[in-house]
């Protein structure tokens, strides 16, 4: 996995900087245009961001990227991108900016100046990047080793989005995300956007949830309805590239 180096004496910098920018964002300018067509909203959490884009009429799915970022002097490191392939596996370096306090970010990428503003920074049991690792059929757990080809869920603020792609092969499987709350092991996800079928917008689903030894145990029925049992484990430590 890349690892962005960081000079040990900006590291008490660097805390601070993840501090503020962990959470949820929706972006609501670029290049200077109020965005009123489009939803788009990402994630930043743990290392890793995510973003997830429909359209505001008909929720369509218009596109989903994101990947590894580091802090301090701001890069991005692209694991997917819908929009644009080719950028996976590149390292971008865009000027990172807080304004008004911590509840707006700039993000001036040379082609593109995009304002964010916070709607989110709340923080509970499942709040992090994962992977999944593991899926209970038959009464046992089986276990596998993310690769190339991997689906992670990354939570921040009150939002989640998951994703499965192939950071080698640049493909792209899906991907979906929206609201959600953890408390007192019940697990709730309203549905914003769903790359592979748009009539799912609006559905809530209901989950049981349980951290046993740092991996969330997650468990209720899919949006289709079929029963499920996984096990995501946290991204950092569970992928190996």
């Amino acid at each position: 996995m890349r690892k962005a180096i960081l000079i040990p004496f900006i590291v008490f910098c660097v805390a601070l900087n993840a501090q503020d920018l962990e959470g949820s964002w929706k972006l609501i300018e670029e290049n200077g245009r109020e965005i009123t067509d489009k939803e788009v909203v990402r994630i930043y959490q743990d290392g890793y961001y995510a973003e997830g884009a429909k359209d505001a009429g008909t929720n369509e799915f218009l596109w989903a990227l994101g990947g590894e970022y580091a802090e301090g002097d701001y890069q991005e490191m692209p694991d997917f991108n819908t929009k644009n392939p080719k950028v996976v596996g590149n390292t971008f370096d865009p000027k990172l900016s807080f304004m008004e306090g911590n509840s707006k970010i700039k993000i001036n990428n040379v082609t593109q100046v995009q304002v964010w503003k916070r709607i989110s920074e709340n923080q509970n049991d499942l709040s992090g990047n994962w992977v999944i690792t593991g899926r209970k059929r038959d009464g046992e757990i089986s276990r596998r080793t993310p690769g190339e080809r991997r689906t992670i869920k990354i939570l921040g603020g009150d939002r989640f989005q998951w994703v499965a792609f192939n950071s080698a092969t640049r493909e792209f499987f899906g991907s979906g995300g929206g609201t959600y709350s953890a408390e007192d092991g019940k697990y709730v996800e309203d549905i914003d956007f769903f790359s592979k079928d748009n009539s799912r917008v609006g559905a809530k689903l209901d989950f049981h949830y349980d951290v046993q030894e740092g991996e969330w145990h997650h468990q209720g029925k899919s949006s289709k309805g079929d029963p499920i049992y996984e096990v995501w484990s946290p991204y950092a430590e569970a992928y190996t590239e």
